[in-house]
């Protein structure tokens, strides 16, 4: 019976449809043999997961294109699986579980993008090379010495942090009282704290005031060089 005479007369009949099912993929059937039998045996690079099939195709004429390739690439699948079964070393861990170590590759395989090119050196790398300066300096004794070596000597070892700090600037060593809840004063001092008290300051932030004057002091002096210097060549 129709679908149109289950719904009633005055329905549009549906049509069937016309498209054809695709063909469902060949499937490999449970009984395929675990070892593999060729005529010219594989060649593997288990480095790479690697195994090379030197037989050529056959196709028959009651073969389909798709069965052989399938066939041909569960072959390769088994063998490349036996090989790694017999051959690798196999371990098992309570945290990582079993593993497979594979064994170094043998197959080079090509670059996607060429090697990268030396990076140029710079203009103070090309003088510090020529006038062996910081770690182009090999002679031990002389000043120079490794990059290691350059580094530790602006640097000092601080016993309090058991690091490493530099000596002068953000974070110097000499910095290191500035923030202590218990300043050192010697009696040289001393007077110091007190005309500095009287006006309001400690003897705690004298550091730095002094480092900010001898700042300026050496910026003075060099714009009075620079103005000398200017009056020479006129």
């Amino acid at each position: 019976m129709a679908i149109a005479d289950m719904v009633g007369s005055t329905s549009t009949p549906i049509p069937a449809s016309t498209s054809k099912a695709k063909p469902k993929p060949e499937r490999l059937t449970s009984s395929s043999p675990i070892t593999v039998e060729k005529p010219t045996p594989y060649t593997f690079d288990l480095g790479h997961l690697l195994a090379l099939d030197p037989n050529p195709l056959i196709l028959s004429n009651d073969t389909s294109l798709n069965a052989a390739l399938t066939a041909t690439a569960r072959d390769g699948a088994q063998s490349l699986l036996n090989q790694l079964l017999t051959t690798c070393t196999i371990t098992s861990t309570t945290r990582d579980g079993i593993l497979l170590s594979l064994p170094p590759r043998t197959t080079l395989l090509p670059r996607f993008k060429p090697l990268p090119a030396p990076k140029q050196p710079t203009k103070w790398e090309l003088f510090a090379r020529k006038k062996g300066i910081g770690k182009y300096n090999k002679k031990l004794g002389s000043g120079g010495g490794s990059a290691e070596a350059e580094r530790r000597k602006k640097q000092v070892y601080d016993e309090a942090s058991g690091e490493w700090v530099p000596r002068w600037g953000y974070k110097g060593k000499n910095k290191g009282g500035d923030n202590d809840w218990l300043v050192e004063v010697d009696e040289k001092v001393w007077r110091k704290e007190e005309g500095l008290s009287r006006e309001g300051k400690g003897i705690r932030g004298e550091g730095r005031r002094e480092r900010v004057e001898r700042i300026k002091r050496n910026e003075r002096r060099m714009r009075a060089n620079e103005r000398r210097a200017g009056q020479a060549k006129e």
